[in-house]
């Protein structure tokens, strides 16, 4: 049996891709996170509950309307854009000028709120969520088994995530944006709908948790709970990466999702935590986070 660092080879990598496919998760979910705490200064602990109702809605597109799973990744991130909408207009937008608490306590309620409704409603015993036929199976590479789907949901995050950063930093809409959020005054006498602008901001980075939801449901049991389990993690990440930074989400969401996979490997009792690990020495070092910048 081949063998590196003394470990299975096989073992070492399929530890590597479980590290990479976790990371996907936490890159995609951080940067919804990012993107509506950097231009819209809101905290949103409901991001956990909005990455569980995107995968149930999936579900109920599959069970109850037969539609599949390529139907859902389109679907399931638009109708849970509508309900972030909804929030941001009735909620949120009340909320933009107080200070940060307010609008992680308005949140926190939020999720407890749809977590409840689902678990009332569905138990809360996961549901499958089969992976779809034409991404079933795999491929044996020299070092290890690579199943099709998970392979899909690195690519297929990590190009969700690459177009979301070029469509913030490099195109006029998200110059108007990020300016929005500095001085909103000036923005709207060139004629910008700025109140428009950042429910849409808000919907897009809930849209993003939504898919998250989607790729997730064929890995992990479709449950009221998952985005319980998940979301304290992602709020770590973002602030290993910097709050509001785009790029940071990106980077620490697959750099410690494969630091988390080696440690499985190498220690397997502190994988649970060696993310709060770094994040407290992070912390300690550059408070503004790896790519965050100092105020």
């Amino acid at each position: 049996m081949t063998t590196l660092f003394g470990f299975p080879t096989q073992a070492l990598f399929g530890q590597l891709l479980l590290g990479l496919i976790n990371g996907s998760f936490y890159a995609l979910l951080s940067l919804g996170l990012a993107i509506i705490f950097g231009l819209l200064n809101i905290i949103n602990f409901a991001h956990g509950a909005l990455y569980m109702a995107g995968a149930f809605v999936a579900w109920i597109l599959l069970n109850h309307l037969g539609l599949g799973y390529w139907w859902s990744l389109l679907l399931a991130p638009v109708a849970v854009a509508l309900f972030g909408v909804l929030i941001e207009r009735t909620l949120l937008s009340r909320l933009y000028k107080l200070d940060h608490l307010y609008g992680l306590l308005l949140t926190f309620g939020l999720a407890l709120i749809i977590q409840g409704m689902f678990r009332l409603q569905f138990g809360v015993s996961g549901l499958p969520y089969a992976v779809p036929a034409e991404l079933a199976g795999g491929t044996r590479l020299p070092f290890m088994y690579l199943p099709t789907y998970r392979g899909w949901v690195v690519v297929a995050s990590l190009a969700v995530c690459l177009t979301t950063w070029l469509l913030i930093e490099k195109t006029k809409l998200g110059a108007y944006l990020r300016a929005a959020t500095e001085n909103p005054a000036l923005v709207q006498t060139f004629g910008v709908n700025v109140p428009l602008l950042l429910t849409v901001t808000y919907a897009f980075g809930v849209g993003l948790a939504a898919l998250a939801g989607v790729l997730a449901a064929p890995i992990y049991t479709v449950s009221p709970m998952m985005g319980a389990d998940i979301i304290i993690v992602v709020f770590a990440v973002v602030v290993i990466g910097g709050m509001g930074s785009i790029m940071g989400s990106i980077v620490t969401g697959f750099g410690l999702g494969l630091v988390e996979g080696l440690t499985k490997v190498f220690y397997p009792q502190g994988s649970t935590t060696v993310i709060f690990v770094i994040m407290a020495i992070v912390l300690l070092t550059k408070p503004a986070g790896l790519f965050g910048r100092s105020s």
